[in-house]
């Protein structure tokens, strides 16, 4: 696949960015890369290989989930720029 201006123009505009001169160049040749990469992965015969459902033989391991205070309420409302009595107060966001 050739990577041309008007492909490139167009690959810009999807993710919003613009390239100028040097820059330009340089996305251009660092996107044939990547397709020409890709088009290697592609030749290799992959028609006995399984595919993975878990990339290692790892089982989860998980902590016991035991419920702890580690700060309490008044500890946590002693740095809130504002507060109301129990709550932290913080600008409205929603309008009606």
């Amino acid at each position: 696949m050739i990577i041309d201006e008007e492909l490139l123009d167009h690959i810009a505009h999807l993710s919003r960015l613009s390239f100028e001169g040097e820059e330009r160049e340089n996305i251009k040749k660092d996107l044939s890369n990547i397709i020409s990469f890709m088009e290697e992965l592609g030749k290799i015969d992959t028609t006995t290989i399984e595919p993975l459902v878990f990339m290692t033989e790892e089982i989860n391991v998980f902590r016991e989930d035991d419920a702890k205070v580690t700060i309490d309420h008044d500890t946590a409302l002693i740095n809130a720029p504002k507060k109301d009595s129990d709550y932290f107060r913080i600008p409205k966001v929603l309008s009606k």
